[in-house]
């Protein structure tokens, strides 16, 4: 007859079973959702700076500062945004919404929260700058879409550096 040990198995592998069914059900509810969003993204500031790299040879390079607003209603329950440059994919800004925050987005007068350096001189007098809004939604089950949103602003860098003043 079966033993206690070969009943608990059986149990333990249709159990198993029936919450792999589930998850793949939770899958399949979001994996075809549109989730892009409209995205205002404006920018009042750009001031851009060359400073010398002390990484490696004694050069100097491109220092770029942004001052942006962000407008987007992103209604999804947990999220990382990233606001990034299309100009090598570069990361400017980023935050973690997560449950229970508030989803709208209205943000102004944002700086950029990580360093945005170009080797040599490549943003001096650059037309063709763009700020895309992206974001990862988590989902209950599956993998984690990367979206981009709808809205994107293209700037142009300035043709002059700002002055440093040393003390």
């Amino acid at each position: 007859m079966n033993t206690v040990l070969s009943r608990a198995n059986s149990l333990f592998a249709f159990s198993l079973s029936v919450m792999a069914a589930l998850t793949f059900g939770c899958f399949i509810t979001t994996a075809f959702k549109d989730r892009s969003v409209p995205v205002r993204l404006h920018v009042s500031r750009i001031m851009l700076k060359n400073v010398e790299d002390f990484t490696g040879p004694r050069e100097r390079s491109d220092l770029g500062f942004i001052t942006f607003d962000i407008t987007a209603d992103i209604l999804f329950r947990k999220y990382f945004i990233a606001l990034s440059l299309a100009l090598n994919q570069v990361v400017l800004w980023d935050k973690i919404v997560l449950r229970g925050d508030n989803p709208k987005l209205l943000l102004k007068d944002m700086k950029t929260k990580y360093f945005f350096f170009d080797d040599g001189n490549g943003l001096k007098g650059n037309r063709n700058v763009t700020l895309t809004l992206s974001w990862n939604v988590v989902p209950n089950a599956g993998i984690l879409p990367l979206v981009t949103g709808s809205g994107h602003v293209s700037v142009p860098f300035p043709d002059t550096y700002e002055i440093t003043k040393s003390y």
